[in-house]
């Protein structure tokens, strides 16, 4: 059985050879882990915090790069 923290681990690794074109997709798989530890009541790692908001923050960049100006 995969635990929340391993899971949040792997996805950690995941974002981390992905390009930097694609990392801001693996933003509601973050929230979701986070979300799930709150629920267990465990401590959500700053890091995983920090990259939380900095995927939320690419994404909201793509949605403009692609705006006709």
């Amino acid at each position: 059985m995969t635990t929340t923290k391993t899971e949040l681990m792997h996805l950690q690794q995941k974002i981390a050879k992905a390009g930097g074109e694609t990392r801001y997709r693996y933003e509601p798989q973050v929230r979701r882990v986070i979300e799930r530890l709150n629920a267990e009541g465990q401590t959500v790692p700053e890091a995983a915090k920090r990259l939380h908001h900095e995927l939320l923050s690419e994404a909201i960049e793509a949605q403009f790069d692609n705006m006709p100006v």
